[in-house]
């Protein structure tokens, strides 16, 4: 087992379009957020189901398959770590967001069908980082 130390693992379904965006020095980036849901009893006793959303970052060629290949549904399962940046809006007020940083993923399987990916496209193992 890899280090526990600073280490997220999630399996759910691709939330939004991934936003690619590429550098002058040729890098890209990948955002996107996750969708992952669990079931809980409310104050009466009743089974919910509440989601929860997570943003992820994608670098290099993970970030060129990512753009490629996921669209909204699609489920996925990712490993990486928590990281926090802060950024200043528009109108210059500070903000904070938790993203996690994709080291490894997975396709799981197509939302809409069921389908599950060919293996040949499952694992991004080969990626340089």
């Amino acid at each position: 087992m890899k280090s526990l130390i600073n280490s997220v693992r999630l399996m759910g379904n691709v939330g939004t379009t991934p936003e690619v965006k590429s550098f002058d020095n040729g890098n890209k980036m990948a955002k996107m957020s996750l969708a992952t849901n669990e079931k809980q009893k409310n104050a009466k006793g009743e089974i919910i189901e509440i989601t929860h959303w997570h943003n992820l970052v994608f670098w290099g060629k993970q970030a060129e398959i990512v753009g490629q290949y996921f669209t909204k549904g699609v489920r996925i399962a990712i490993e990486g770590t928590l990281t926090n940046r802060t950024y200043e809006t528009s109108k210059g007020e500070k903000r904070q967001i938790a993203e996690v940083r994709v080291s490894e993923f997975e396709f799981i399987s197509n939302r809409k069908s069921g389908d599950l990916v060919p293996e040949k496209e499952l694992v991004a193992d080969d990626l340089p980082f």
